[in-house]
């Protein structure tokens, strides 16, 4: 059956603003900047997004998705039960020699971090995806290291998310060394040994 012509340009006008911004920076995107590397005329963006906030939140959900599409295939390809080290591994970029490298879209975010400023939709978007990895990598704690309470788990979630999204910001966006991709990784090691110390002994 024909997809829908909907279902075709949507998708392809959202990752012709990805790449606008990718490769511009802010301000957001115009639609005649997202026209020519669509290869498409203006109007017609307008009439799949007529609101550019709703093309905007379109843009957060391909981020989220390229991320949703990488970490199953890295979870199918390792075939192992524990995830934890997986998941750690790719967000610092440790899985690209398997051929799942963590997406190159740091300028990206931090576009639309500075959108949502202004968009309250977009800031409800990234929020949501940001809580949404908190209670992942929390989760995957929590099966890893099974006698550290439910609250702990969430702190190293969101101290997880904090340091991975605050460390591509140096490396990606500013051009720090990626040999801090090890470094900020085995922190992250370090981070979560420490809190089961905590819970070990009492007295640390």
């Amino acid at each position: 059956m024909r997809e829908p012509t909907a279902e075709i340009r949507k998708p392809q006008i959202v990752q012709a603003a990805f790449e606008a911004i990718r490769k511009n920076g802010l301000p957001m995107p115009s639609y005649d900047l997202i026209a020519k590397e669509a290869g498409i005329s203006r109007q017609l963006i307008r009439h799949y997004f007529p609101d550019p906030e709703a093309l905007m939140e379109g843009v957060c959900d391909h981020l989220a998705a390229a991320y949703r599409d990488c970490l199953m295939k890295g979870i199918v390809a390792a075939g192992q039960a524990e995830r934890l080290p997986i998941f750690l591994d790719f967000y610092f970029n440790f899985l690209s020699g398997q051929g799942i490298p963590k997406p190159a879209d740091d300028v990206v975010y931090d576009a639309m971090v500075a959108i949502a400023a202004a968009l309250p939709t977009v800031r409800k978007n990234l929020f949501d995806q940001y809580t949404l990895l908190q209670h992942t990598i929390a989760h995957e704690v929590q099966i890893s290291y099974p006698a550290l309470p439910q609250t702990a788990c969430r702190e190293i979630g969101f101290l997880f998310v904090a340091l991975m999204y605050g460390h591509w910001k140096m490396v990606a966006s500013l051009g720090f060394s990626e040999r801090y991709n090890r470094i900020t990784r085995e922190a992250v090691d370090r981070l979560i040994q420490s809190y089961c110390q905590r819970y070990d002994d009492p007295d640390i």
